[in-house]
């Protein structure tokens, strides 16, 4: 077996283009995970994303295994689920405790019950051709969730009409990821692989919509608060103002009135110079 399909040179340059691009998709969260390592909270992310993202590269791991000429999604996909291992010990790590527990739970049910029950039915009920058919379209169905994962992101995004939790690179590269996988599978005639990147392009260029309209909001909000900010303080500076001229008035008037006052005694006194 060869170690890359060099007989196809533009499923070479795309597979190659595809790993390097998956590769900083995978990367793509680690500015959220040092925040929740600074901050030692997780705040509002999820884990969900990344459990079924490790779920998706052990599925495709496995379904690899059984095509020639696939060393480029066997190392890319080796790469993943090293990566999101570590991303979801972080994330166990500084989760509140509830939080901490749902998600274990989940990663024993998906990653190590729903795996080890697919690589058992695979393996004793379904033989030959049917095997890489049966396992492809299961990689189908999961990478298409891995893709959608992010919409649970998206519906906290309308609701707090905030992109926090949303980064801009993340969409981004998942776009760009599709479209590249999508042309891989399209050249080497694998309708396994380029079938998922089709929703998967329909979800990112959806996210970085999203973005571009909640963004600007946050944007417009923020100058907002600041003129309103710079408004405030100005009037608090000219009220400031004000009042210091009327305790000056105030001092004037005083020392005028005591001025007067004595004015007054000595005029008496004149008047009245044997009136001690």
């Amino acid at each position: 077996m060869a170690l890359f399909d060099t007989h196809h040179p533009a499923v070479l340059a795309f597979g190659l283009l595809g790993n390097l691009i998956s590769f900083i998709v995978f990367l793509a969260p680690l500015p959220t995970f040092i925040r929740i390592c600074k901050k030692k909270s997780t705040e509002g992310f999820q884990s969900v994303p990344y459990v079924v993202a490790l779920f998706s590269a052990m599925l495709w791991l496995y379904y690899a295994s059984f095509k020639p000429d696939e060393t480029l999604l066997i190392t890319i996909n080796s790469v993943g689920c090293v990566i999101e291992i570590v991303y979801i010990a972080i994330f166990v790590a500084f989760a509140p405790k509830q939080i901490r527990i749902s998600t274990l739970r989940f990663v024993l049910l998906l990653n190590f019950g729903g795996f080890c029950i697919i690589l058992l039915v695979t393996h004793f009920l379904v033989h030959g051709s049917n095997r890489v058919k049966v396992l492809g379209w299961i990689c189908v169905a999961f990478s298409i969730s891995v893709f959608a994962a992010p919409l649970s992101i998206m519906r906290l995004v309308i609701r707090t009409k905030s992109v926090e939790f949303m980064p801009f690179s993340l969409s981004f590269f998942l776009t760009l990821s599709a479209i590249t996988w999508l042309l891989y599978g399209v050249l080497l005639k694998d309708i396994y692989i380029a079938l998922p990147n089709v929703p998967g392009f329909i979800f990112g260029i959806a996210q970085m919509i999203l973005y571009i309209i909640y963004n600007k909001q946050e944007i417009a909000e923020e100058m907002t608060a600041a003129a309103a900010a710079a408004n405030a303080a100005a009037t608090n500076s000219d009220k400031e103002k004000q009042d210091s001229v009327e305790a000056v008035e105030v001092i004037i008037t005083e020392v005028n009135n005591e001025d007067k006052d004595k004015n007054l005694e000595v005029n008496g006194l004149i008047r009245n110079p044997n009136h001690v």
